[in-house]
């Protein structure tokens, strides 16, 4: 994947072009795209967890032909990474998620498109022609919502659909709360337009709650305070996100197999959220395609592990079973080979992507994607590997608290 067009002397880094991104972002933006929950550790550690370990390079290797290129969705995906689901991108810039589309069609690489995005997933799907693509879902309690969603998806040929599975609850994140979080106008929720375009959507899509929502807020609570608990109510009316995609009755029982009914063959259905081996052994009992170790980037529950430290109990019970992906963290080509070689089939990143969103539009997200590519394939060559399934767990060492080294 060696590129030849110039390089941006002003943003050689993923670092830089988060640094350019942060000055083109008005506050409100910028906090909801960066903020991680609570006091942000788990969102540190992502990135934190690469600097454990350290590569072993091999030398003396022919490494004049290197292939990054791995198979994805009956496709070659230019390097082992892929654009994650992120909402809202108009939010970064004007064109959103078209850009971000043919930014990954022009690369070669899959794009995941967020079931709260600013486009419609058939908009998305002509931007990207032959490119593949994956739908994120959050699994509404009214499935029919949902079930629309996955035939509009069917139809427009993409090619699986990722399961949110951590939000059964949203996690707390403070600066959203004080900067009481708004989609400003022009912009929707634009695969939910049909199911919010009374006037009642339009405040609670905007953030504001309406006074039907203020006064369930209060007959809840009051019904709860003797038992410091309450009783859930599924939501109504107009879809938002902070409405409808927490759902605290997902569960592997009933929803799994009712997903899988409404998606194959057309579609594969992978659950993103995975953290531990127990629940990876499940996934393979339950039958899906795929899953990504995932912790929401840090915005869901503060404190949890790392989604690198948990990488490798996953791998343990699910390499060969499963597809294992992973996303968090990820800033250089070196994580992606460090993540490899932990043994994930591929990786996700989304924060850098939307960094070169608001930097430049189409053109930033293709600089965002050539640097990890090239920085990437660098590493590659730099390690003494030509082939992505060459890199394995013999070329990482890894570092305790007292700089120790340890073979894997």
């Amino acid at each position: 994947m060696a590129s030849q067009e110039p390089h941006n002397l002003n943003c050689l880094t993923i670092s830089e072009l988060e640094q350019h991104a942060a000055v083109r972002m008005d506050k409100q933006t910028r906090d909801y795209y960066n903020e991680g929950a609570d006091s942000g550790s788990t969102l540190l550690e992502n990135s934190q967890a690469y600097t454990k370990y350290r590569i072993r390079p091999r030398v003396l290797r022919d490494i004049s032909s290197i292939d990054t290129s791995v198979p994805l969705f009956g496709a070659r995906n230019s390097i082992p990474l892929g654009v994650a689901p992120t909402a809202m991108q108009c939010l970064a810039h004007p064109d959103g998620e078209m850009a971000t589309a043919r930014a990954c069609r022009k690369a070669g690489i899959v794009m995941g498109l967020s079931s709260f995005a600013t486009t419609t997933l058939e908009d998305v799907a002509e931007a990207s022609g032959d490119n593949p693509r994956i739908l994120q879902l959050y699994l509404f309690e009214e499935r029919e919502h949902s079930r629309k969603l996955i035939q509009r998806a069917k139809e427009a040929g993409y090619k699986a659909v990722f399961l949110t599975v951590d939000t059964p609850v949203l996690g707390r994140r403070n600066m959203e709360i004080r900067n009481e979080f708004k989609l400003p106008k022009p912009y929707k929720i634009a695969n939910f337009t049909e199911d919010s375009d009374s006037a009642a959507a339009k405040t609670v899509m905007e953030g504001t709650p309406s006074t039907t929502d203020d006064q369930k807020e209060k007959k809840s609570s009051s019904s709860s305070n003797n038992n410091n608990s309450r009783t859930h109510t599924p939501p109504k009316g107009p879809i938002s996100f902070h409405t409808h995609a927490p759902n605290p009755t997902l569960n592997w029982s009933t929803d799994i197999a009712w997903l899988k009914e409404q998606c194959h063959p057309e579609m594969q259905v992978w659950i993103k959220g995975i953290a531990t081996a127990e629940d990876a052994l499940l996934a393979i009992h339950h039958g899906l395609d795929g899953l990504v170790v995932s912790n929401h980037g840090g915005r869901q529950l503060n404190g949890a592990i790392a989604t690198l430290d948990a990488l490798p109990e996953i791998v343990a019970v699910a390499k060969g079973k499963l597809p294992v992906h992973v996303d968090g963290g990820i800033r250089h080509g070196t994580d992606i080979f460090k993540a490899l070689a932990l043994g994930a089939d591929f990786v996700w990143v989304g924060r850098p992507v939307l960094w070169g969103l608001a930097y430049r539009g189409q053109e930033g997200v293709e600089l965002c994607l050539r640097l990890l590519g090239e920085e990437f394939l660098r590493c590659m060559g730099l390690a003494g590997t030509i082939k992505v399934e060459d890199i394995s767990k013999d070329y990482l060492v890894k570092v305790d608290k007292g700089g120790f080294v340890s073979r894997l």
